[in-house]
């Protein structure tokens, strides 16, 4: 894989919501830890509040983080964006507590990938597209909870073009200069990274990473 990469021209069930304070995006002043907790952590849930489906709301999503053991929960967005305070890096038991209490307040059934704040930084810096796109909203990073899974590869560039994708460290970097509405990337690719993946632009990368240099 290689080449240079260019620049393109019955009723529903109804669900018992979680008890939830209000939820701004930061709640304590900048550099106070909450009840000890001095770990920034990013939580990403996938396909939530896309096309009118799988609705949650903000209110819900925070209380999920907090049933979680997390503290100042934010979110941003609608995407299912959370900032918040953890006692260390976020473990799968935090994630599986995250997936429950959405599954109980809103009825959904999703997938959530926690990272901690060095690790966010470091795969959304380590992204090779940067130089090469011109549109946030077209520059898609994919976040696993997982590594890449042995033996998979990123389509070649000459049968996406202009498209381009990359491989990261538990990330897939994604330039989609038509848009990604139109990417042709081959959805056998996505079904084999596993069913804990899910993705932002780069303008909500940018976004997180402004709610994590606040709270620094």
């Amino acid at each position: 894989m290689g080449g240079r990469v260019q620049r393109a021209a019955a009723p529903p069930r109804r669900h018992r919501p979680l008890r939830a304070r209000d939820h701004p995006v930061h709640t304590a002043g900048r550099g106070r830890a909450c009840g000890g907790l001095s770990v920034l952590g990013v939580g990403l849930v996938r396909g939530i509040n896309v096309g009118g489906n799988a609705r949650v709301a903000k209110a819900d999503l925070a209380a999920a983080f907090e049933a979680a053991g997390f503290e100042e929960v934010g979110t941003l967005l609608q995407s299912g964006n959370a900032v918040f305070r953890g006692s260390g890096a976020p473990t799968a038991a935090q994630a599986e507590a995250v997936v429950a209490a959405l599954a109980e307040s809103s009825g959904v059934s999703v997938g959530v990938v926690l990272l901690p704040e060095d690790r966010f930084r470091r795969i959304a810096a380590d992204n090779p597209l940067l130089e090469a796109s011109d549109d946030d909203s077209r520059l898609v990073v994919t976040f696993l909870d997982h590594d890449v899974p042995s033996g998979v590869t990123a389509p070649e560039d000459a049968d996406l073009a202009p498209e381009v994708v990359r491989l990261g460290d538990r990330a897939i970097y994604q330039w989609s200069p038509l848009g990604v509405s139109k990417s042709v990337v081959p959805a056998a690719f996505w079904r084999s990274l596993g069913p804990v993946a899910t993705g932002r632009n780069q303008r909500t990368v940018l976004r997180l990473l402004a709610e994590l240099d606040r709270r620094g």
